[in-house]
C-alpha cells in the first residue's frame, strides 16, 4: 500500500474469540472512536479499508490465544500492525476498571506514545515446528503426571515397590505387571486403566521424536540444530526448542538481551547506595528457560567430551567447536566455584544464564555464514 499523506490513525484492538473491540485516536487527539466488529480477518480488513480513507492506520493488539492469524491478515494487505508484549504493558495500580473499550483505549495510548514492546511474528512454518515442539513437551508433563497418580493410587492401598531405589525401571514396570493381575477387581481396573493410558501417551511421544527427528535434519533447521548439539546437555529435542522459540538470533543484539529474553537474569531493587539484587527475573521464555536450565544440570560432570558430543561435533564448523568447547571448561569450573558459595540451585541458575551467552556467539556464527 502506498504511503498516506493523511495523519496517522493510531488503533488499539481488544481481540477475543468471537469480536473485537478498536479504539481508534486519530493524530493528537485524546478522544477515541470506538468500533465494534467480529473477530474474522476478512470482517476487520473490510474495517480497515474504510478506515484508511480517513489517515494511515497502525494498529495493535496484545499477544493471546488470539495468536498471529489477524495481524497476518493485516500485513498481506498492506496495513501496518503489531503484536504487543502483553506483560509489558503499563498499567496504574490504583485504576481497578477493567473492560473492553477501557482495554483498547489503553493500547491505543500506550501505542502511540511508544510504551509497548512488539514482539517477534513466526512465519507459519516456524510456528508449526514451535508447535510440534510444545506438544512434545506437553506429552510428557501428561506422562509424569501419571506416573505419580499410579504410584500414589497404589501406596494408599499398602502397594509400595521398594526392589530398587527409583520407580519405573524395568523391574518396577515387571513389578506393575505382576500386581496388575494379582489385584482384586475394582483396583486392576483403575490400574489397567492407567497403565493402558501410559502405554500409549509412551507411544505417541516416541512419535513425535522421530517427527522432532525427521524435521531437524530439513532446512532451515539442520544447521543451527547441529551447532547447538555440539553443547553438552544440548541434544536434538533441546535444540529444537531452542530454534524454533528464539527464532533469527540476529534480532538480539548481544548475549545479555538473550539472557534478558530468557528471563534469566537476577532481578534488581535498588536506590541509591543501596543495591539488592534479588531471584530471576522469570518474565521471558519459559520454554528457553526451561531447557536451558536441563541442560546447565549436565556442567557438573567433568569437562572431558563422551563419544556421542564427541561424534556430534564431527564435521562442524570449527568456530561452533571451539565455542562448545570452551564453555564446556569455563561452565565445569564456574559451577562447582558457585555451588561452595551459593548452593546448587543458584549455581545452575548462572550457568543456564551463561550458557545463554554462548548459544547466542554458535548460532551468530551460524548466521553470519548463511
Amino acid at each position: 500500500m502506498s504511503e498516506h499523506s493523511t495523519p496517522v490513525m493510531w488503533i488499539g484492538m481488544d481481540v477475543h474469540k468471537t469480536s473485537t473491540t478498536l479504539a481508534i485516536l486519530p493524530g493528537d487527539s485524546n478522544e477515541a472512536e470506538i468500533l465494534k466488529t467480529t473477530s474474522t480477518v476478512p470482517a476487520i480488513r473490510k474495517l480497515f479499508r474504510k478506515l484508511s480513507k480517513r489517515g494511515a492506520p497502525r494498529a495493535c493488539y496484545e499477544s493471546s490465544g488470539a495468536g498471529y492469524v489477524l495481524q497476518r491478515g493485516l500485513d498481506r494487505s498492506g496495513f501496518h500492525c503489531d503484536v504487543v508484549a502483553s506483560g509489558l504493558i503499563p498499567r496504574r495500580p490504583g485504576d481497578r476498571r477493567k473492560n473492553d473499550r477501557l482495554d483498547a483505549i489503553n493500547l491505543a495510548k500506550h501505542y502511540r506514545a511508544g510504551n509497548l514492546t512488539s514482539i517477534e511474528v513466526p512465519d507459519e512454518d516456524r510456528e508449526a515446528a514451535r508447535q510440534l515442539v510444545r506438544s512434545r513437551l506437553a506429552v510428557q508433563r501428561h506422562i509424569i503426571c501419571l506416573k505419580h497418580r499410579i504410584v500414589r493410587v497404589l501406596a494408599t492401598h499398602g502397594y509400595i515397590f521398594s526392589g530398587t531405589k527409583c520407580n519405573w525401571t524395568i523391574k518396577h514396570r515387571a513389578w506393575l505387571r505382576t500386581l496388575q493381575r494379582d489385584l482384586p477387581g475394582l483396583l486392576r481396573i483403575v490400574l489397567s486403566t492407567h497403565t493402558a493410558h501410559l502405554e500409549y501417551l509412551e507411544e505417541q511421544r516416541a512419535n513425535l521424536d522421530a517427527d522432532l527427528v525427521s524435521l531437524s535434519g530439513c532446512d532451515p533447521w539442520r544447521r543451527p540444530v547441529m551447532a547447538l548439539r555440539c553443547f553438552r546437555g544440548i541434544d536434538t529435542l533441546t535444540a529444537m526448542t531452542l530454534v524454533t522459540e528464539i527464532g533469527d538470533i540476529r534480532r538480539f543484539r548481544s548475549p545479555r538481551a538473550l539472557m534478558s529474553y530468557t528471563g534469566l537474569v537476577p532481578g534488581e531493587r535498588s536506590s541509591g547506595d543501596h543495591c539488592h539484587r534479588g531471584p530471576i527475573t522469570k518474565a521471558g521464555n519459559a520454554y528457553i528457560r526451561r531447557v536451558l536450565v536441563e541442560a546447565a544440570w549436565h556442567y557438573r560432570h567433568r569437562t572431558g567430551a563422551d563419544q556421542k558430543l564427541k561424534n556430534r561435533r564431527q564435521g562442524q564448523a570449527p568456530m561452533v567447536v571451539a565455542i562448545a568447547h570452551k564453555a564446556q571448561n569455563r561452565l565445569h569450573r564456574r559451577f562447582h566455584r558457585l555451588v561452595d558459595r551459593r548452593g546448587q540451585y543458584k549455581a545452575v541458575a548462572a550457568i543456564a544464564r551463561e550458557l545463554a551467552g554462548f548459544i547466542w556467539a554458535a548460532m551468530m556464527a551460524v548466521a553470519e555464514e548463511e
